[in-house]
């Protein structure tokens, strides 16, 4: 998927989780980008045979077994994005903490004039 792609889809994974806010606009573009380059990275893994370990020669001419290149792209895209995911309250103990936080909050405001009243017998 592509950059723009993964941004509308974020935006409505935050908004259907009650999690959107508009100054959420620049973690949600940058976890587009990670998304999209993980997308990326994914598609040249699975072109290349799905291989997780490749050959590879170095300088000396020796070849070694080594973690293939796109795979360790992959993951490293994937463990970034995660902390955007939490941040954005996109996964299941992020989004408990903010729903927890917003209830606090709520019921930490003041009242109005009346409820203080009422609440003092006048």
């Amino acid at each position: 998927m592509d950059r723009k792609t993964w941004n509308r889809k974020i935006k409505a994974y935050c908004k259907k989780a009650g999690t959107y806010k508009p100054f959420f606009e620049g973690p949600i573009d940058t976890l587009a980008g990670i998304m999209e380059h993980r997308d990326q990275a994914l598609e040249v893994f699975e072109s290349t045979g799905s291989q997780v370990v490749v050959e590879y020669t170095n300088k000396g001419g020796s070849t070694n077994l080594v973690k293939n290149p796109a795979l360790q792209m992959v993951l490293e895209c994937n463990a970034q994005a995660l902390n955007y995911w939490r941040d954005l309250g996109l996964t299941s103990k992020s989004w408990q903490a903010m729903m927890k936080e917003e209830q606090l909050n709520s019921s930490n405001k003041p009242g109005s004039l009346e409820d203080a009243l009422a609440n003092l017998g006048v």
